[in-house]
This record gives C-alpha cells, structure tokens and sequence, in this order.
C-alpha cells in the first residue's frame, strides 16, 4: 500500500519571492500593427513624435475680434469674417478689425483679438470696452504640441486621451504589444456547470467565468477549456490543448494536497514548476510553472483564494506581457474604520471598500474573509495588506493597500 504523502515537496516562498520569480520569466510578447483609432486598452511599441506645430498657424482662442492691439479703444471698421473651416486675404491695418471665430487662423496685420462679450459692433463699426495687450487670446504656433515633440513614449497604455492625440498628430497606423492569450481550465468531479443540474455537494463553475472575466479586464485574448474531470490523462490532455493555443494557462482547483490533487503532479512531468506554496492568504498552494516557453498558473479552487492569487501574481505578468511599464496595481496607505484581525502565520490580503472621508483614504471591511466566500470580493475595490500577527489592528491604525477597483464616492 502507498503511503499518502502529508507534506508538500514543494518549498514555501514568500510572496516578493514569488513575484520575483514571475518577473524574471515575463516578458512583453510581439509586436503587431494595429489602427491607432481603434487603439483604446492596447500598449504602444513605440516612440510618437510630432511631425507638424500645433496649431501651425496663430489662431483665435474663441468668439471675438481680431485687431492690432496700438489701435487702444479707439473705434475700428470692421473688414469681414474668418471662420475655422474658411479662407480669406484680409489684412488687419490701423483702425480696422475681423469679425473671427473661435480656431480660425489670425489674419495679418492683427497681434491680438477679444471675445465678443468685450464688444460692441453698430454699422459695421467695432467699439471695445477694453484695451487688450498684443498676443491676447492667440494660441501661438507649437503652443498644444511642438514639431518633434514626443507625444507618446513606449510602453503607455492607450486611453481616450491617448487615441485623439494620435489623431491630432496625424498618425493612423501604429505598433503596440500582442496581447497575451489566456486559456482558462476548472478542474474537479464536483464542478459543473452554472446552467447545469447540479447534485448535492456539486459546485457550479464560477471560478472559470470569473477569471477569463479578470484575464478580459486585464486586456487579454481568452479561450475556455471547459472541466476536466479528476482523471490525470483528462487533465493532462486538456493542460496541453490549452498550452497549444495560448500563451498563459490558468487552472482552478486540484493543486492543493489531496489524492486527487493532480495539476502539480503534471506540470512537474511536462515542464518545470518555480513553486508550488506561497506564504500568502487566501491562496497558499498557487503554483507557477513553465512548459514549453508558454507560464502556467495553478490556482486554488476557492473562489476568493482564486481572484485574490490572480489580482496578486498574475495580473502584473499579464500586464508585463503586453508591455505595460507599470503593471502593478496602485498602492495607497488607508485608514481603518473597525479593527483589523490578521492571519497567525502569514501575511494577508483582505477585501475592502476603500473611500474618501474628512481629505483621507479610509477603509472597511467587506465581512467575512474565508477562502469560499466570494461575497468578499463583491464590491471590494481594495486588497488590504495585512502582515501576519496576533495583534488586533485597531480602528485608526494605518496599513498598505492595493486599489484594485474605482474608489468609492
């Protein structure tokens, strides 16, 4: 008869050993070409430089008049009307102005030019309430952007603003990072289906949706490898599909220390597993390994074990893998409105509301911080960083925190 193993083989590293073993095996993917008016969510590959001023000519800053500012308040006849989208051959000379609209280019002869609220026009005769001195409401030549300016450096995220600035400077076309392609598998006999019958003790799958839901949020290309059953063969079958297509495997469940307890095991046969513990809660037995060049995360099957050791470890490598120079998430000091218990033996991340109140980040728990209680995570917008210890935090006390989601108005 075999005896049952009762300790892991596998060394606890602590959680910077494990980030930094993921680092060291992360790099940014390809290069693609993609339109940069599409762009949003993607990270750019390359420098962006202005090639033209903007604006390339003086242009009015709104509504109003252009004039020589010499002319003082002295009455001006006023010549014609310049639009943004128009053309015209006007020259502004003393004791004249332009009627001109907000963008359209300055004509000649004018060094300045007034909001219309300032004004008064009767006959074609402009009177100003004000002198204005030259250079008044002009946007000058380069003022928004300069020819040879770097707009956009490597490795930046696109956004909204991002996207119109590539459109301003005239560029439509432009390279950024391939994104990752994430493959998801559950594990477990006991896991089925959210929309299939279940039997008593049977778990519905939430933990695949809710990971290629984060991988997606990360800014990922999924695939979903359904469940494979408790059977090593399956499992190995479906761990190699997976890496086939993929570039990062994520599997829930089976990496803990149960007979049936198969994903290590396999990762072990077919690659080479970085570790397999983490002194870390929730999540001790998530395990990283490589096959074949392509990063294998073994999750644990409780759901918040799951997306927190997600949030922690694998997001940044994601992250990384498309370039994004600052993948980590944003970590901010909080105070604690209710006191803190932490974990005996290892430090701990747990689920918090963080908010604004009296000019300060504060904090509250989201309740009940077990492993299977993915409530916890459910409005949480903040992981708390709870370093192990038998000592209460009390209510006030101050501790690190990685926001994860929008802060809480």
């Amino acid at each position: 008869m075999n005896e049952l193993r009762r300790e892991s083989p596998y060394p606890m590293v602590s959680i910077d050993e494990a980030q930094q073993l993921i680092t060291a095996h992360c790099a940014p993917l390809g290069v693609e070409p993609t339109s940069s008016l599409h762009a949003d969510g993607r990270v750019l590959a390359e420098d962006v430089f202005a090639s033209d001023n903007i604006p390339d000519v003086p242009k009015s800053a709104m509504d109003g008049y252009a004039l020589r500012a010499a002319d003082g308040l002295s009455p001006r006849r006023v010549l014609a009307e310049l639009t943004a989208g128009g053309s015209g051959t006007v020259r502004v000379e003393a004791g004249t102005a332009v009627r001109i609209m907000t963008g359209a280019p300055i004509p000649p002869g004018a060094d300045a030019m007034i909001q219309v609220e300032l004004t008064e026009e009767h006959n074609g005769v402009l009177q100003i309430e004000r002198e204005v001195p030259p250079g008044f409401n002009i946007h000058t030549v380069g003022q928004d952007i300069a020819a040879g300016q770097l707009v956009l450096a490597r490795g930046t995220t696109l956004g909204a603003a991002e996207v119109g600035l590539l459109a301003t400077v005239g560029v439509s076309s432009i390279s950024v990072f391939r994104r990752p392609r994430v493959a998801v598998l559950a594990t477990g006999d006991e896991v089925v289906e959210p929309d299939a019958p279940r039997e008593v003790g049977g778990v519905r799958d939430s933990n695949r949706y809710a990971l290629l839901a984060a991988a997606r949020e990360a800014g990922c290309e999924v695939v979903s490898l359904g469940i494979a059953r408790d059977d090593y063969g399956l499992q190995r079958e479906a761990i190699l599909r997976g890496l086939e297509g993929a570039d990062v495997l994520l599997t829930s469940g089976g990496v803990s220390m149960g007979t049936r307890d198969l994903i290590k095991p396999i990762l072990a046969e077919l690659g080479q597993v970085h570790f397999g513990r983490i002194a870390f809660k929730p999540g001790k037995p998530t395990t990283f390994a490589s096959v074949g060049g392509k990063l294998v995360f073994g999750l644990p099957g409780y759901p918040a074990s799951s997306l927190v050791s997600f949030e922690v470890f694998v997001r940044p490598a994601l992250r990384r893998m498309q370039g994004d120079t600052r993948p980590e998430r944003p970590l901010v000091q909080v105070r604690l409105l209710e006191p803190i218990k932490p974990s005996p033996d290892r430090p701990e991340y747990q689920r918090i509301t963080i908010f604004w109140q009296d000019g300060q980040l504060v904090a509250r728990s989201t309740g009940g911080q077990g492993s299977s209680r993915l409530m916890s995570l459910h409005g949480a917008n903040g992981l708390l960083l709870v370093p192990a210890g038998t000592a209460v935090y009390p209510v006030g006390a101050e501790l690190g925190a990685l926001l994860v989601g929008s802060l809480v108005v």
